[in-house]
């Protein structure tokens, strides 16, 4: 489940950026700029299999001890990286669409194929390498058959949901879709901690014990689950005296 909901979540984010790169150059008329998109598209793709590729080869020649740390931390650099960008994303919602398509006006007006090649390069390539270190953690120590099934439903989900956005669609729920895949993923965050910890344990580097896992996923699961759902307090004005 962790896979799709990872793929689901990052792939969408990736088609997010695309569909607001293809329906700002359709809405300003220059529908010819589109295959600069998918070249930037094709190379993030390539770059993210490359990082994916690399991961699974390291950790294939990694044998006994060593294999159990380097899974461990890349498990715990996994957790600190999904938590991190999901509220990042959280941060930055608002204000994504403006941005993206400020940076595609600029390399319009330069006249750069390159320039929005690059806005699109950069948005897909760090949703994919974020893909790549979650799914290498998902898929160690786990059903491989299942995961890779949920990941390429997640994937196929995602591109569905990224074309109904850029089509327009108004009945996607972009708000409950967000905080739906935010909590499950901070779940999964908490199990990658405790996985994390449990190949560390295992390698011999901390000691075994099934209490320090299960602190471990709740000391990540509930701050930041409160964190995410609590709601800001209203700012109170002061009376001048």
């Amino acid at each position: 489940m962790g896979a799709g909901v990872v793929v689901l979540r990052e792939g969408f984010e990736a088609s997010l950026v695309v569909g607001i790169v293809l329906a700002f150059l359709d809405r300003t008329g220059r529908r010819d700029a589109f295959v600069a998109v998918w070249i930037g598209v094709a190379a993030a793709l390539a770059l993210s299999f490359v990082v994916g590729a690399v991961l699974f080869a390291v950790g294939a020649e990694l044998e006994g001890r060593s294999e159990a740390i380097f899974e461990g931390v890349v498990m715990l650099v996994a957790a600190g990286l999904l938590t991190w960008m999901i509220f990042w994303m959280r941060s930055r919602a608002r204000s994504l669409r403006r941005e993206i398509e400020g940076r595609t006006q600029a390399a319009l007006d330069a006249g750069s194929a390159l320039g929005i090649a690059l806005v699109v390069f950069v948005g897909v390539a760090r949703e994919g390498v974020e893909t790549a270190l979650f799914l290498f953690s998902s898929l160690e120590g786990s059903s491989g058959a299942i995961s890779i099934a949920a990941a390429v439903a997640g994937g196929v989900a995602a591109v569905a949901l990224g074309y109904l956005f850029y089509r327009g669609s108004h009945r996607l729920d972009l708000k409950t879709f967000f905080t739906a895949t935010s909590a499950l993923l901070l779940l999964f965050a908490g199990y990658l901690v405790a996985s994390g910890l449990h190949e560390l344990a295992e390698a011999g580097v901390l000691p075994e014990s099934e209490a320090l896992l299960v602190v471990a996923f709740a000391a990540l699961v509930v701050p930041t689950l409160y964190a995410f759902f609590r709601r800001p307090r209203p700012a109170t004005s002061r009376r001048l005296m």
